[in-house]
């Protein structure tokens, strides 16, 4: 098929040196059934009936007219004060808004594939990704990292670079020159990582012989093999299913004179002389987090040698390519396009175009629904982790706001009773189509992270679902939307879900050995090919199973009890030796133990009365900073090593404070003052500010929970004045 080139916006490819941003008094955000997309009104007609709100100008940093509320003097003053101003970013929907960014290799994807397929960028979007990626490049070397806050990588700045060129700047620029410099520093593009050689070789500009395999064949083994990737972790199988389609026909956009370009500008050699054969294990250093096996270099070179050999074996190569495109055609039917996360939503997207074509049915839904991962900020527009985190925050603040009375109090009737709508709508009602095609997990009854449409059943946020919904629906005058059928429903998923270690898992349960990360592929990421086991998800299903046993005690409870030991089994077995949890999916050992903690109190397990409440405590303890609080940085994800942060923060303030309560520490004066400290941190009208960055995956990749700040820091405040009064005083008892 012929790439539709000549449909691709000239805009896009002119030489600007000095992008005009577009206003962003113009922007606003559309809600429906946790569905978020940003449009920009175009029209003086259109901005007068559609005028921005309160949530639309603070997730753009502009000015919102809230006026400063009375200095709390008692934590219960401070939660409602947080949750006086945090209730107004409540949305129409009932959810909470927010970005879900922070990976800097997300939206590189989508547009190499928006160029491929000559579909035009939205100019508004255009401009705006193009003031992102600039705000974002680091201001000492120009070069971009991984995520936010990590140093400039090849990965990051060859991808970001090209997407800077492609959505229109010259070169010359000076955003650009410096970049570029960073880039040859480091290298050249020719030692990008695994995921970057792939974008840059389905752009024309990396030649396919510089990519270890990607075989299709792999979709033809039995499930019983553990290699057959329907026992991988689903984001990998999912990333991967499409790779191997391209790879397998070595689909790249024809050459023309703005691709021959960036061959001349990405690398430290002239193109036509870098040896490709040479360049697949080739990864930079400041890139290389997880390195090749010694077996995974072996089946390389295997691979190598198959792929020369499979033109000989058409039929195989066709019948592997015609159960990718299946897999992709469920993938995306069952996501209503979406898709799990934004990598393969790119990937099956450009698999689409080739194989159905750009004015097939597929294509044009795929388009629909990019703008669903499209998040505004102050800095511009960015790309989310996924269609956003929209159920999972809604599960916290509800929680948060049970813990510190506010939803029994009448002035947030109508917040609280949007929330549980809101919770109610997420539900997923149905059992994914071809779910044992697929290799998907039972869903119905379940809760997503985002979205009801995304579709995939995750561990912890089934269980939040429940926790929140017990937590609102036995508040007086707050309706009961969601009856015990359903929650039976979400019990009976997670039931399914116990892994043979006695943990939870993220998606699914574990169904690979975990000997496959030896054939870990990304080389930026770790533990990526299977599931594991959580702390997190584990605390998250234990207590949202006794949840649903206050509210009906009879169904399934053997197993449910049964379930609930192994948790435990499973919290005691995964304590390190210093007292530490690690946590895999916020930062890091502050977020683990506040559910490790709870996991134990709820079998009356505390500091006094348990050894392994103990040491969790005292570990907690012996990190607390001079101001009170907890200050963790992203690097104890990276380094599995407590790192401090130059401060402290609430986000890791409150998460210590929740398990040292509910662990009972005998001492109050440590959770007082972290309370201080979260206090102290609140703005005069109710906000705390965005500190650093919350959440984490794979190890070494950040992500921003920009609620967390305000779900957590309010149900600290809340936790504390249930167990020691609503007083800081330190006399008090």
């Amino acid at each position: 098929m012929t790439i539709a080139l000549e449909g691709y916006r000239t805009a896009t490819l002119n030489l600007l040196t000095t992008p005009e941003f577009t206003d962003l008094t113009n922007w606003r955000l559309k809600v429906k059934e946790g569905a978020q997309t940003w449009h920009y009104l175009n029209t003086d007609e259109e901005r007068k009936s559609w005028p921005q709100t309160i949530w639309d100008k603070y997730h753009l940093g502009l000015p919102i007219d809230v006026p400063d509320l009375e200095k709390p003097t008692t934590p219960l003053e401070a939660a409602r004060n947080g949750f006086e101003f945090y209730r107004r970013l409540q949305t129409e929907d009932g959810h909470w808004g927010g970005e879900y960014g922070g990976p800097m290799f997300l939206i590189p994807g989508l547009i190499i594939t928006y160029y491929i397929t000559g579909e035009p960028v939205p100019e508004a979007m255009r401009l705006e990704l193009i003031r992102y990626l600039i705000t974002r490049a680091h201001a000492e070397d120009g070069g971009w990292g991984i995520h936010i806050e990590g140093v400039s990588t090849v990965f990051g700045t060859a991808l970001n670079y090209v997407t800077l060129r492609i959505l229109g700047l010259s070169p010359d620029h000076p955003v650009l020159v410096k970049a570029r410099g960073t880039l040859h520093k480091l290298g050249g593009a020719s030692a990008i990582p695994a995921w970057g050689k792939f974008w840059l070789a389905a752009l024309g500009v990396y030649e396919w012989k510089g990519v270890n395999p990607i075989p299709p064949e792999l979709w033809a083994l039995p499930n019983s093999l553990p290699i057959c990737p329907g026992n991988w972790w689903v984001h990998t199988r999912m990333v991967y299913l499409p790779m191997g389609y391209i790879y397998a026909r070595r689909l790249s956009a024809p050459l023309t004179t703005f691709t021959q370009s960036l061959r001349e500008e990405l690398y430290v050699e002239p193109y036509d002389s870098i040896n490709w054969d040479k360049q697949r294990n080739n990864v930079a250093e400041v890139d290389l987090y997880t390195p090749h096996s010694k077996i995974m270099d072996v089946l390389n070179y295997g691979l190598t040698y198959y792929e020369a050999l499979a033109p000989k074996f058409p039929w195989l190569r066709d019948y592997a390519l015609k159960l990718t495109v299946e897999q992709i055609k469920m993938e995306d039917e069952c996501t209503f396009y979406l898709d799990i996360g934004p990598v393969n939503k790119a990937m099956n997207w450009l698999v689409v175009f080739y194989h159905y074509g750009r004015d097939s049915h597929e294509f044009r839904e795929h388009v629909k629904r990019n703008d669903d991962f499209m998040w505004m900020g102050p800095e511009g527009m960015m790309m989310n982790g996924t269609n956003g985190s929209q159920l999972w925050d809604a599960t916290f603040i509800a929680q948060a706001c049970a813990e510190a009375k506010l939803a029994d109090n009448v002035n947030y009737r109508e917040n609280m009773i949007k929330t549980l709508e809101f919770i109610d709508v997420s539900q997923i009602r149905r059992n994914p189509p071809f779910m044992k095609e697929s290799y998907r997990q039972t869903s119905l009854g379940a809760w997503p992270f985002s979205t009801r449409d995304q579709g995939y059943t995750v561990s912890d946020c089934t269980a939040e679902g429940i926790k929140a919904t017990n937590a609102l629906q036995k508040v007086p005058g707050l309706p009961t939307l969601i009856d015990n059928s359903r929650l039976r429903d979400a019990v009976d998923v997670l039931l399914t879900m116990q892994n043979s270690d006695n943990g939870f898992a993220s998606y699914e349960t574990i169904r690979g050995p975990r000997f496959l990360e030896l054939l870990n592929p990304a080389e930026v990421f770790a533990n990526i090919m299977i599931e594991y086991s959580y702390p997190e998800c584990t605390t998250a299903v234990l207590m949202g199973l006794r949840s649903f046993v206050k509210i009906d005690p009879e169904y399934r409870r053997d197993e449910i009890d049964e379930a609930c030991n192994r948790c435990l089994q499973y919290i005691k077995k995964v304590q390190h030796e210093d007292g530490s949890w690690y946590g895999a999916w916020a930062i890091c050992y502050t977020y683990a133990a506040m559910f490790a903690l709870q996991s134990l109190a709820s079998v009356g397990e505390y500091y006094d009365t348990s050894d392994h409440s103990k040491r969790g405590c005292d570990f907690l303890i012996s990190h607390q900073e001079s101001d009170g609080g907890w200050g963790e940085t992203y690097k104890s994800c990276e380094l599995h090593v407590y790192s401090h942060n130059e401060t402290s923060q609430v986000v890791n303030t409150a998460f210590s404070v929740m398990a040292l309560l509910d662990a009972k520490y005998p001492d109050k004066e440590p959770i007082r003052r972290g309370i201080e400290f979260i206090m102290k941190r609140q703005q005069a009208n109710g906000e705390w500010l965005q500190e650093s960055i919350e959440g984490v995956f794979n190890k070494n990749c950040m992500i921003s929970y920009p609620n967390y700040k305000f779900a957590f820091s309010i149900w600290a405040l809340g936790k504390y004045a249930n167990v020691y009064g609503d007083s800081i005083s330190e006399k008090s008892s």
